[in-house]
């Protein structure tokens, strides 16, 4: 809808004429959530943000401080520790992660204190051993 209204003609024609055409070219035809109600958000406020909010929901990103997203991370990374296949993922997972708040040690992030060490990667191993074994102390 590039076009400009023409003189002479009021706005309401011209915009019934646009919209008229564009339902004939099938340009609403295959919309996503066509035929659907609206979503509603579980707020009953009104948010002026939330088309920003649902497309970061949507596509995973986070508004949160860099320290509490590393947290975040740190978090996942022991739980796909423990999740791990192998010995040999469990070690690259923590590794990737101690790397990360090595830097973050080095170089504090704004936001709040990040309050983690790296995780001594031995015990997070020799706990994988436990899980996998079914029995403390006792690894495969």
């Amino acid at each position: 809808m590039t076009e400009r209204k023409p003189p002479g003609v009021s706005f309401e024609s011209w915009i019934d004429k646009q919209i008229r055409e564009a339902e004939e070219r099938g340009d609403f035809a295959r919309l996503e959530g066509a035929g659907k109600p609206l979503p509603r958000d579980m707020e009953n406020t009104y948010d002026e943000l939330w088309w920003i909010k649902r497309k970061m929901a949507r596509e995973g990103l986070s508004h949160l401080p860099p320290t509490l997203a590393l947290r975040k991370e740190a978090e996942d990374a022991r739980a796909a520790a423990a999740a791990a296949p192998s010995e040999r993922m469990v070690r690259q997972i923590i590794a990737d992660i101690n790397d990360k708040i090595s830097k973050a040690l080095r170089r504090p992030p704004p936001g709040p204190p990040l309050g983690l060490t790296p995780f001594d990667v031995e015990a997070v191993v020799s706990e994988w051993h436990e899980r996998q074994s079914g029995e403390p102390g006792r690894a495969r």
